[in-house]
């Protein structure tokens, strides 16, 4: 069997919370040895996601179970001097270097891609910011609720209907999307390295990413066009693109887009064949101007049967559709399971999301726990070159914590 496509890449993640880490556990997926840098004491700030108050709290950081598998941990004092210098021993031994703090904290540690990029060449410096690090917002912090989801336009806009409030994300929603996009960067700069020899700085940040997610209607604003205002449900425009509920209280999403093929077939698996021809919806016109009364009759019919008979119905009919799911059913999602979105955890009792992609002949490395806070410091130094007698002395000197 081949090797993972990134086996051999090595890789320091020195960022916090989400979408940074989130990007080096795509390469860590896919083979790279990632190097998981924390401060000592508490760790990294992501570590005490779990018990805040709103947060489901199992018992288990299941946050940092997530986005710090296949991660080797060093925990490290980068404000003493000899942490900075075995910073810099690792980062002149890495190919990628991911980090998120805040430009002036980069500033104060030497972190800065200019504090690398002469002197490793082939470094790919990978930065993840809020708002970007240009314009007058360049250091202002920011994480996805505020800098993806409200300011791009996504809050205001995913509303129930237009008198609703806006919209609350969900944890991280926005920060796995940015690390994707950030991932697609660093991914684009191995290309370049590899045509080329030379590495470079790859920036993301979650604003724009959040801009990306809203294209469509940013899009539409940017080319003066006037957004309509959010219908409420029964007054949708389209009865052929709503969702309803089903007889056991379950809503589903129908989404038909080639209306003239699939209406006749939509209605037959709802038992609705006498308004095939109906004048009021026999044509894509006609059922727009009486999207109100067939939304009515839809609803009737919908409420007759559970979901899981309609989900048979729908799909022999060739409808496209889609259950409104929960988060507690994914675990037992069978087309989850099936293309493995959802894999082991190996030592542990516990499914986790994989990351969104494969390749076809590079397997992913099987998924391991996160480590505990500086589990592998000494195997990191010691790999680093570092000996007994030198890592004992920055044991003593708390330069680092851990096994």
């Amino acid at each position: 069997m081949s090797e993972p496509i990134f086996a051999g890449l090595k890789v320091i993640d020195c960022a916090s919370f989400i979408a940074g880490p989130a990007a080096a556990t795509i390469l860590a997926d896919h083979g790279a040895e990632v190097i998981k840098i924390e401060p000592p004491g508490a760790g990294d700030a992501y570590r005490s996601l779990f018990t805040r108050p709103g947060a489901p709290n199992p018992g288990v950081d299941y946050a940092w179970l997530a986005v710090s598998r296949n991660k080797r941990g060093l925990a490290l004092d980068l404000k003493a001097p000899e942490g900075r210098a075995i910073l810099e021993r690792l980062v002149s031994q890495a190919d990628i270097f991911v980090t998120n703090f805040p430009l002036p904290v980069r500033e104060r540690l030497r972190t800065r891609y200019t504090d690398f990029a002469e002197k490793y060449p082939r470094l790919i410096y990978a930065s993840l910011t809020a708002y970007g690090e240009d314009g007058p917002e360049g250091d202002k912090t920011g994480f996805d609720t505020t800098a993806y989801w409200a300011r791009s336009g996504l809050m205001d806009e995913v509303r129930a209907d237009h008198s609703a409030l806006p919209a609350r994300s969900v944890p991280g929603m926005g920060d796995h999307p940015t690390a994707s996009a950030l991932f697609g960067g660093i991914a684009a700069a191995l290309y370049r390295r590899e045509r080329t020899g030379q590495g470079g700085e790859v920036r993301a940040n979650l604003m724009n990413a959040g801009m990306w997610a809203n294209t469509f209607l940013i899009q539409a604003a940017l080319c003066g066009g006037t957004i309509p205002p959010r219908p409420k449900r029964e007054d949708a425009p389209n009865a052929l693109g709503n969702m309803y509920q089903a007889g056991d209280g379950r809503w589903f999403i129908i989404a038909v887009v080639s209306e003239d093929r699939q209406w006749a077939p939509l209605a037959t698996a709802m038992g609705l064949n006498h308004l095939i021809e109906d004048p009021r919806f026999a044509t894509t016109a006609a059922r727009r101007a009486n999207a109100r009364a067939l939304m009515d009759q839809f609803d009737e019919v919908f409420a007759t049967a559970p979901l899981a008979e309609w989900r048979t119905k729908l799909d022999a009919a060739g409808i496209t559709f889609g259950p409104i799911g929960t988060t507690y059913e994914i675990a037992a999602d069978e087309q989850a399971l099936a293309i493995g979105a959802l894999r082991p955890i190996e030592g542990t009792p516990y499914l986790t999301v994989d990351s969104p992609f494969t390749i076809e002949g590079a397997p992913k490395i099987p998924a391991h726990r996160a480590p505990d806070l500086g589990e592998h410091s000494s195997e990191i130094l010691r790999d680093a070159g570092y000996s007994d007698s030198e890592i004992a002395a920055f044991r003593a000197a708390k330069v680092f914590e851990g096994k």
